[in-house]
C-alpha cells in the first residue's frame, strides 16, 4: 500500500515536465490521479504507461483534456475526478507557459500575450481551487500544492506576465491557507529553480545562441551547479502533501539549487 493509497490527486499541466513528475509520483504512490493538460497525446502516452504500471497493484493516472484558464475545462477536470473516483484530496496547480514570444520587456509585450499567461498561471488556479474546495469540505479535509517559481521572489528581464503571474500565485497561496485552515484545508507552494523540462527548451529557443553554452551558463547559476529534474520537485509536492507536513500552510518552499540563498541568479 502506498502512502496515498485511495487518495484521489488532481494535477493540472500534468502531461509533461514537472507535471507528468508529479503524476507519476502520486500513483507511484497509489493515488488516482487525474491528469489535465491540453497536449492529448502526452496526456494520453502517459496515462497508457501509468495504467500499465497500475496492475501491479500501484495508482493509476487518468487523462482529461482540458484548458484549465477557462471554467468549462476546470469543470470538466475536477468533473472526472469526482464521477470516476468520488471527489478530490489533493489538487496541484501545476500549470504554467512562457511563450517563445513573449519574452519581452514590458512596454513591447502584446496585451493578449499578458492576458494569456496571466489566464493560464493565476487564473486557472483561482478556478481550480474555487471547484475543488467544496469537494476537500465534503471529504473534512484536503491540500493544495501550487507551482509558484524562484520567479515570483525575484525576477530576471523580459518575463514581466510570468513573474507578475508566479508572485500572485505565491500571494494567493498564503491567502487561501488562512481562508481554508479550519476546514481542515492546508495550501502550501513550492518554488522550483531551473528545471530540465520542456519549457527549457523553449526558453532557449526563444534567447537563440549557442544552446550548449546556455545550459552550461543556466546551471551555474545554481549553487549546486546543475539544472533539476522534474522528479525532484515531484518529490518535495509528495512530501508537501503527506501527513508528514501535517503543521505546514501557506508558506512556500524553494527547491531551486541554492539560487535564493545566493540571493540573485543574474
Amino acid at each position: 500500500m502506498g502512502e496515498f493509497s485511495d487518495k484521489v490527486v488532481v494535477v493540472t499541466g500534468g502531461a509533461k515536465g514537472i507535471g507528468q513528475a508529479i503524476c507519476e509520483a502520486f500513483a507511484g504512490e497509489g493515488a488516482r490521479v487525474v491528469c489535465a493538460d491540453v497536449d492529448e497525446k502526452a496526456g494520453e502516452k502517459l496515462a497508457a504507461q501509468e495504467l500499465a504500471v497500475s496492475s501491479g497493484g500501484s495508482g493509476e493516472i487518468r487523462f482529461v483534456r482540458a484548458d484549465v484558464s477557462t471554467s468549462p475545462g476546470c469543470e470538466a477536470a475536477v468533473g472526472a475526478a469526482v464521477s470516476t473516483y468520488g471527489g478530490v484530496d489533493v489538487l496541484c496547480n501545476n500549470v504554467g507557459i512562457q511563450p517563445t514570444d513573449s519574452y519581452l520587456p514590458a512596454h513591447e509585450l502584446p496585451e493578449e500575450s499578458w492576458d494569456r499567461i496571466i489566464a493560464v498561471n493565476l487564473k486557472s488556479y483561482f478556478l481550480m481551487t474555487r471547484l475543488c474546495i467544496p469537494e476537500m469540505k465534503k471529504r473534512g479535509g484536503g491540500v493544495i500544492i501550487n507551482t509558484a517559481s524562484v520567479q515570483g521572489l525575484q525576477s530576471a528581464k523580459g518575463v514581466s506576465a510570468y513573474a507578475a503571474s508566479k508572485g500572485g500565485i505565491l500571494s494567493l497561496t498564503r491567502q487561501l491557507a488562512l481562508e481554508y485552515a479550519e476546514d481542515g484545508i492546508r495550501v502550501l507552494a513550492v518554488n522550483p529553480g531551473t528545471i530540465d523540462t520542456p519549457m527549457v527548451e523553449e526558453a532557449l529557443d526563444a534567447i537563440g545562441g549557442d544552446q550548449e553554452e546556455m545550459r552550461k551558463g543556466m546551471a551555474a547559476v545554481h549553487p549546486m551547479g546543475r539544472v533539476g529534474q522534474p522528479a525532484e520537485i515531484a518529490h518535495a509536492v509528495l512530501f508537501l502533501a503527506s501527513d508528514r507536513a501535517s503543521f505546514m500552510t501557506g508558506e512556500s518552499v524553494c527547491v531551486d539549487g541554492g539560487i535564493m540563498a545566493k540571493g540573485a541568479w543574474a
